[in-house]
Order: structure tokens, then sequence, then C-alpha cells
């Protein structure tokens, strides 16, 4: 792989090698994805082409010997594989970055060099941080981990990992003092190859309903005596794996929106395709105008989220320090906005939506994956009670006007960025939110029309948010939060998207001008979900719209920002 390929580059590679997904002989194509899948298993073909493409280098940082620079380039190759096949994404890479963000996070130089030893070499990375017994509060994990002399003595277990049966090494969430509080964990990187079963038991594999084929199961471990030192044991010193998790996990949540993108894109891609095949009354489907109106919907949504998806994981290099807010709002609900497309589009497809096999049975597996692959790691609720306790602070400091704007790099998606620094991420914003600043700009700059109106609803938006948020009594700022705390961050995160859309229009060079049709109907979608009138003149622009998908559609190219050349 050439050094000086662009993130899309690498994708476009990526791509070619997927080949053709409706060619039965294509050993990456639907059918075998969806013959795997049945069968409840991984993709080995994918897993040995992935090994050769070296998928694992986009994980490792560029200074370790990887491909890793920016984070949004990242997104871009994985999403491609997504597009393909969530369970391979899932199963044989991203869990892999999950786990080793904390090493690229915390860890000791040799504890990076160790892990990214791993990985170039092809190995695998299980993360183990959730126990069921404590969901995703992780104050309250039981794993034990023991520090010694220069040993660390591991007892307990955790129950639902991912690839851990079939890992080289996992790094794991466990307590290291009996104390509560956040100085009472650790991270433990552990070599699992060397160890005995008499050291560790692994437990039944849980079957999944979406991403089947992931081995999602468990380990149980009884004095097992793992090493502390020689890049394995515990990553950041004693005691401080929580402030780690929060910067870790800002860079996760910052690229798992982006990936999903594509499974959406798989989705619609596929509705589309019946659509335009299938007859009724004496014409297609698509000519219905309910069908024409829901993939239209499902184009501009796609597009919405992926404005935010790739706003915030740009937002690790150029406002490291509020990321905490806008990498949890694009988890939040890049995954809500995607999946409601899916029920939507399910109508279309009618009872070809649960068809297993045949040429519309991709659509069923990415239904039942997209929710499996987002819902893990951090659901709905922690993303919105990462940004509840931040409200107030927002609210008195950035949305009355005093926030500066965030910069153009923002949101010119294919320009360059500097290397990602998990050192620079902060655990809170302070207050600061460069990003729904883009508002004030955007209100200048739209002349008239649907968008100036669409600009001013999401203005009025943000200031009714700075008085409820500046009232929030103090017990509905903590994890104990009540509804309208909780309703109030899910209108912020609606109105990011609508400030990471504008100011993709206002900075990209090629979205000078008029405004794109996809943003005015995505925009007016998001002013809805507010319960805000829709702005008048938009006929035109759905009608604007659907031509530009189904150009797109004729010229095989994803349906996202990006338009990469599919492959078929």
């Amino acid at each position: 792989m050439n050094d000086r390929m662009t993130g899309l580059d690498r994708a476009g590679a990526l791509e070619a090698l997927l080949g053709d997904p409706h060619d039965d002989a294509n050993p990456f194509g639907h059918r075998a994805v969806l013959e795997a899948d049945e069968q409840g298993e991984i993709l080995a073909a994918g897993e040995r082409m992935l090994d050769a493409f070296v998928l694992n280098a986009e994980f490792v940082p560029r200074s370790l010997g990887g491909r890793l620079t920016q984070a949004d380039d990242m997104v871009r190759v994985l999403r491609t594989l997504f597009r393909r096949d969530v369970t391979l994404g899932l199963g044989y890479g991203v869990t892999n970055f999950i786990a080793s963000a904390g090493v690229w996070a915390a860890g000791s130089e040799e504890q990076r060099r160790w892990t990214a030893d791993l990985l170039l070499s092809g190995g695998k990375i299980a993360a183990g941080y959730n126990e069921l017994a404590h969901g995703n509060d992780f104050t309250r994990v039981e794993l034990r981990a023991v520090p010694g002399d220069g040993t660390v003595l591991l007892n307990g277990g955790k129950q639902v990992v991912n690839n851990l049966a079939r890992a080289d090494a996992a790094i794991f969430l466990a307590r290291t003092a009996d104390e509560a509080g956040a100085r009472s964990h650790s991270h433990v990187l552990v070599d699992m190859r060397g160890l005995t079963d008499e050291q560790r038991r692994y437990l039944p594999r849980f079957r999944t309903a979406g991403v089947r084929g992931c081995r999602i199961g468990g380990v149980e471990f009884t004095d097992c005596t793992v090493p502390d030192g020689g890049g394995v044991g515990v990553v950041g010193g004693e005691g401080r794996a929580m402030e780690t998790v929060l910067k870790a996990f800002q860079v996760t949540r910052g690229v798992l929106p982006g990936m999903a993108v594509g499974g959406g894109d798989t989705q619609l891609r596929t509705v589309l395709r019946f659509a335009l095949e299938r007859r009724l009354y004496g014409r297609t489907v698509a000519d219905l105008p309910h069908a024409r109106s829901v993939l239209t919907a499902a184009y501009a949504d796609l597009l919405t989220a992926d404005c935010l998806a790739m706003t915030a994981a740009r937002a690790l290099h150029v406002l490291p320090a509020q990321t905490s807010v806008y990498t949890a709002a694009a988890k939040y609900l890049v995954p809500k906005l995607l999946q409601e497309s899916s029920r939507r589009l399910a109508t279309v497809l009618g009872a070809r939506s649960y068809l297993r096999d045949g040429p519309h049975a991709i659509f069923q597996k990415v239904f039942r994956d997209l929710p499996a692959a987002t819902f893990g790691h951090a659901n709905s609720t922690v993303c919105l009670a990462t940004i509840i306790p931040q409200l107030p602070q927002l609210a008195r400091k950035s949305w009355g006007g005093g926030a500066e704007e965030a910069p153009a790099e923002l949101f010119r998606f294919e320009s360059e960025l500097p290397e990602l620094d998990f050192g620079a991420l902060e655990m809170n914003a302070r207050g600061a939110d460069g990003l729904s600043a883009v508002l004030r700009s955007a209100a200048r700059a739209a002349d008239g029309g649907p968008l100036a109106a669409l600009c001013a609803a999401f203005t009025e938006e943000l200031a009714e948010l700075t008085v409820r948020c500046a009232e929030l009594r103090p017990k509905d700022r903590t994890v104990t939060a009540g509804p309208e705390a909780f309703t109030l961050a899910d209108r912020y995160t609606v109105v990011l998207a609508a400030a990471s859309c504008l100011g993709h229009w206002l900075h990209d060079p090629e979205g000078a001008g008029r405004p794109p049709a996809w943003l005015v109907v995505g925009l007016s979608r998001l002013a809805a979900r507010l319960g805000r009138r829709p702005a008048a003149g938009t006929g035109d622009a759905e009608e604007r719209a659907w031509a530009e998908l189904l150009a797109r559609h004729e010229d095989r190219r994803a349906f996202d920002l990006s338009a990469l050349r599919l492959a078929g």
C-alpha cells in the first residue's frame, strides 16, 4: 500500500478488491456474505483478503508503522467494508481499534510498540470492558487485578466480549482497589496466547440476532498470573483507567458512526434497485409518490448522518478539547437516523425485507447488524449522559454568542489534517462549542428561500436551549437526570447535526453557492424532529434530490459525501 495514498484512495482500493456484490461467484459478494451469516460464521475469504490488505494498519499510528493519521480517513476505509458486510467490519477490524485505542492513549512506548507489532503482523486484540451484571457502569466492574512484583494477578471474568476466544491479546478494565471512586480501576493488557486452561476458561459463545458471525463470549480467570512488563500489563499507570477511557472512547465514538453509514448506503441501494425494477399498476414502485418520498428522505438522512459523523471525526484533530460533546452526539444521533431510515425503507421493500435469500436478502442482514454494531461500546443513553452534565456550561459560555466559530478545516472533508493526538483530547469541553456557532455564519450566507428559514429555525432552537439548559437543576446534571435533561440533550444533538451540514455547505469548495438539494431536505427533516414546521419551498429540493439519487445510482457512486465509485 502506497504511503502517499489518501484515505479515499485506500477506500477505492479496498472496494476494487471486494468486487461486484451482485456476482454470485464473487467470494466477497452478497451471496457469500449471506451464506456465512446463515452459518453464524465470519466470512473467512474476506478475512484472508483483509490480511493481505493489512487492514490492521489503518488502526496503528503512522509513527508506529501503520497508516493511521486522520480519523476520518479510517472512517472512509472501514465504511467501504461496512457497506459490504457489517459483521466483517466489526469482527475483523473495529474491535482491534477499540482495544488498541487505550494503548495509544496511555500506554508506554514499549506497550505501544508491542501492540503495533501484534496488529501489523495480523494479530487480533479484544476489548473487555462491560460486565453483564453492570452494563455500561464501569465503576462497578468486578474483574479483579492485583499488581505484584512484575506481575498482575487476575481473578473474575468478562462475559460479552467480541473476538475474545480467538484473540492473541486483550485489554481488560479491572478493579485494582476496593475503594469507590475513579482511582480504583486500571487497564490491563494481557497476552492471551501463553495462558493455560487452569488460568483462564473461555465461556460459551453467545448467539446473536445481528452480526451472527461475530464470536461474542467471555472468560473466567482463576489465580491467573500475567506479566507486568515487556509490552503487557498495566496500561497508563495503576488507577488511571477511567480518564484513559474518557479520552480513548472519544476517538472510538468519533469513528464508529461514520463507518455505520456504509450499512445504510447498502440498504438504500438495495431498496432503490427494487423500486426501479418492480412494476405495480403499470408503473414502477419508484414512480409511486410514497415510495419516492421514502427513498429521497433516506438519501437526505444518510448525507445528514455523514456530515455529523465526519465533522465529529475531524473534530478529534481540529477541536480536540471539544470532542467529548461532538463524538457523543454523533454516536447517539447517527445510528438513530440510520435505523429510522431502515424501518421506513422496509415498508417499500415489503415482505422482501424479511427474506434471508434472494437478490434483496442483504437488506434484512444489515437491518439486524446495524443496531448490534452501533449499540455496543456506548449506547444512546450513555452518550446523552455524557452530554447532559455539560449543558449548563455550554449554555452560559457558548450558545449566547460567546463561542469562537469552528475553523473551516473542520468542514473541508477532503483536506489533510495533522496526525491524531490522543494527548490533546480533554474529558470535558468546559463550555466551548465552536460547531453550533456556525449557525450564525450560515444565517448570514443563506440568501432567502427555505434555507434561510431553516437557519432561523435552528438559531431559535439554540436560543431556547440556552434558557432551558441554564436552568437545569443540579440533580438533572448527573447520571440520575430526569427525562427533561435527556430531551434537551437529544434536541442539542439535532442542532449539532444541522450545524455540521451547514458548515460543510459554507466551507466545502465544491458546495459554494446554491445549496445542494439534499441539504434543504435534510435540514427540513431535522427541523421536523424538533417539532418545527417545514420550510416553504422544499418541494423543488425534494425533486432535485431524487434526480441526484438516481444519477448516483446509474453511475455506481456511493450515496455518501465521498461519492466513491463502487465495484460492479
